[in-house]
């Protein structure tokens, strides 16, 4: 569903009457996203800015008939506001809070699965279709239209990335924060295909960082079916010291698995660009932009 998300696509906000929820809310309402909706569970219903709140996703689907939802839930109230939202038919759910229970994750996982659904998190910035929408927190500065789609674990770093990329004149068509959970929802395998389909898109970055194996799983699955759209990748951590903990959950590597060296060498095997350095990716994406 992620590809397919526009301006006009019906969003439910859990939790809008929070803080968190109003804030962000307002910001996303502010870039464009269609929010139709809220919940809220501590019973202060009525609207929040003019968005009708309601009790639970199944009333805010029936009246509204929102297809997406965000999450803006404290980590222990993830699974169920997940659970909540599949089963009143929300096909995108997108969770943004950190430090959701490993075991929570694995239930959420198998639950998404199941109903056919897509799942953005535990923990991420969002996701966006610049100029036209966004759920989550991506800063708008770096927000521009253009044929660049992106795929992070990183907040911070894609939105260094994308503010590059938007200053050198290429902006982007997709932007997905996969997290860096160990065990999560949307993995960077799993935007292969919706980033190669997608008519938008020219090219593809990957931000990725030391620990776990998904950048090999993307270098594997990219393997199979060509590079059929050139693909730029940066790994973060390369100065990362062997036994320090990290600061994503998933940062954990295994034997020859899962380090800087070995993502590199999967990636580049496969027909990615690999880079040391920010300006680097986006200096070799300019000089590119030409053959796409």
């Amino acid at each position: 569903m992620i590809a397919t998300l526009s301006r006009s696509t019906p969003v439910l906000v859990q939790g809008i009457s929070g803080r968190m929820g109003r804030t962000h809310a307002a910001g996303m309402r502010a870039y464009g996203t269609n929010i139709v909706a809220g919940t809220s569970a501590r019973g202060d219903l009525g609207d929040v800015d003019g968005v009708p709140v309601f009790h639970d996703c199944a009333a805010a689907v029936a009246a509204t008939g929102a297809t997406a939802s965000i999450a803006m839930v404290p980590p222990g109230d993830v699974r169920a506001a997940v659970l909540e939202a599949v089963a009143a038919g929300i096909r995108l759910v997108v969770t943004i809070a950190e430090g959701v229970p490993v075991h929570d994750a694995l239930a959420v996982g198998r639950a998404v699965r199941a109903a056919g659904a897509t799942w953005v998190g535990p923990s991420t910035p969002g996701l966006a279709v610049p100029g036209e929408m966004k759920l989550g927190f991506l800063p708008d500065a770096a927000l521009r239209p253009g044929p660049v789609a992106i795929m992070s674990k990183s907040g911070t770093l894609s939105y260094e990335i994308g503010w590059r990329l938007a200053q050198s004149g290429l902006g982007q068509s997709l932007w997905v924060g996969v997290g860096g959970d160990p065990v999560k929802g949307v993995r960077f395998a799993d935007l292969l295909a919706p980033f190669l389909a997608d008519a938008r898109t020219a090219a593809i970055v990957l931000v990725g960082e030391v620990g776990g194996d998904e950048e090999e799983q993307f270098a594997a699955a990219l393997a199979q079916v060509g590079a059929a759209k050139p693909v730029f990748a940066v790994i973060a951590g390369s100065e990362a010291k062997e036994g320090v903990a990290m600061g994503h959950a998933g940062a954990l590597t295994f034997g020859a698995t899962g380090t800087v060296r070995s993502k590199r060498a999967a990636l580049e095997a496969a027909g990615v660009r690999v880079f040391a350095t920010m300006a680097a990716l986006v200096a070799d994406c300019g000089d590119q932009r030409r053959r796409w």
